[in-house]
């Protein structure tokens, strides 16, 4: 990895005896996309606010490109922001408003005007210069938004939910906008989000958040596929969890006896489970395979029956809902692709359900 751009450490945030930020350590990478994810109240935008010095910490420090800004102001931070409502000034047009960071720093006219049109191309849009924020739908002022952002080539951008006021469409749009104008300039980027989705397509890393603490980093496939907690787990994505107990271990595989009795395969990556230790048995409903009937005496990862009790067709997948005879858990979710299934499974059928070893992970319960 690139030498760090922006390294925090011991970042914590107080208000009165509520802990919104515990002390935090960080390292982020120059061109790193890295997003903090989490639910409300995670932490995430306190510490985007501390990074950005739109406010103080009661602890910790904040370095970019190894220069202590802890308590420096927004300006001495080589610092952008992109913010959900965008924040453009509705007296000024397009260029103006563009124009306006370059302006504040004393850039000639020349350069300005330069300066500001090649921004406008990098977003696509130089033919709206001449237009006033109303005038453009809400992708275009986020594009706008993010050309003012880039025109004096920040070190870091940082972005709070930019793309929460757009509709799934523009959304899905601006994030391709957004990683090819990353990838193009090679900027860092911090971005703030509780989208999972979102979070999961742009980022190089992920820092997912939960009580002012993080409660994993990683690769988006590292969050996904390994998750640390039930708390990833269940966050991440759709996720079946199933109470068990190790029976085994060898390396990084298990042997683990589900609640109910059937004894299965599975991955563990964390050091602590061990035989005897309660886990949660993870599950993604994509990682099912159903089979007509009770499956095979034992496939690779395990194998159990269930009863069909609800399909969901939601376009191009299909989610079966099926309850098992062996746990009182709510009911196991198996998702496919919708020309899969053709209609072949009816409520009430008893059907099994197996899984690949590598597919499963023990989690520390």
């Amino acid at each position: 990895m690139s030498a760090s751009n922006l390294q925090i450490t011991g970042l914590c945030k107080r208000y009165g005896d509520f802990v919104a930020l515990a002390p935090i350590d960080l390292d982020v990478a120059q061109g790193e996309f890295l997003t903090l994810l989490g639910p409300s109240g995670s932490g995430k935008t306190t510490l985007l606010s501390l990074i950005a010095g739109l406010s103080q910490p009661d602890d910790g420090q904040v370095r970019i490109n190894g220069t202590d800004v802890t308590y420096g102001a927004p300006y001495e931070r080589d610092i952008g922001m992109v913010f959900q409502n965008y924040a453009l000034f509705p007296h000024m047009t397009v260029a103006e408003n563009v124009a306006f960071p370059l302006q504040m720093r004393k850039t000639d006219a020349k350069a300005t005007r330069e300066k500001v049109m090649q921004a406008l191309e990098m977003v696509h849009l130089p033919h709206v210069a001449g237009r006033y924020p109303r005038e453009l739908s809400g992708g275009q002022q986020q594009r706008i938004a993010l050309a003012r952002c880039m025109v004096y080539r920040p070190s870091i951008i940082l972005m709070d939910e930019p793309l929460g006021a757009l509709d799934k469409k523009l959304r899905d749009q601006m994030q391709l906008e957004i990683k090819r104008i990353h990838r193009d300039l090679g900027t860092t980027i911090v971005y703030v989000t509780h989208d999972q989705e979102e979070a999961m397509t742009m980022s190089d890393r992920i820092c997912l958040m939960n009580a002012g603490s993080i409660a994993q980093l990683g690769s988006p496939a590292d969050l996904y596929f390994r998750p640390k907690s039930v708390f990833v787990a269940d966050f991440l994505g759709e996720s079946n969890l199933l109470d068990a107990v190790v029976t085994s271990r060898i390396g990084d595989e298990v042997r683990i006896s589900v609640q109910g009795g059937a004894n299965v395969n599975a991955m563990a990556y964390d050091a602590v489970i061990r035989d005897g230790k309660p886990v949660k048995l993870m599950l993604r409903p994509q990682n099912l395979q159903i089979h007509d009937g009770p499956p095979a005496e034992f496939i690779n990862g395990g194998t159990l029956s269930a009863k069909l009790t609800d399909i969901m067709v939601t376009g191009s997948m299909t989610k079966l809902y099926l309850q098992s005879h062996i746990t009182d858990a709510a009911p196991l979710v198996a998702a496919f692709p919708t020309n899969r299934l053709g209609g072949q499974y009816e409520i009430g059928q008893t059907l099994g359900l197996s899984w690949l070893t590598a597919d499963a992970v023990a989690i520390a319960g």
